[in-house]
């Protein structure tokens, strides 16, 4: 039962990431991309706040700190697409 929520609240944080991040970047796209983006920013967010000595204790922090990887991942994709 643990696994099920973990991987429900998972889903949940990175879609509100991945809607904030796409709308504070000026992207439109779908639910899923929302999720995608979101779970993927929120690992790269918590990387690059590591490596900068931080990490997100609680759910305000944690979803800031996805946001913010988002928001790398979307505009690292836009310039990879060369947008």
């Amino acid at each position: 039962m643990g696994n099920l929520f973990h991987t429900l609240a998972t889903i949940l944080i990175g879609g509100l990431a991945g809607w904030i991040a796409s709308r504070l970047m000026n992207k439109s796209a779908g639910v899923l991309y929302y999720i995608v983006i979101g779970i993927l920013g929120s690992f790269f967010g918590s990387l690059l706040f590591g490596l900068l000595g931080f990490s997100a204790n609680g759910l305000v922090a944690t979803v800031i700190v996805a946001v913010a990887g988002a928001c790398l991942l979307i505009f690292v994709i836009d310039k990879l697409k060369g947008k």
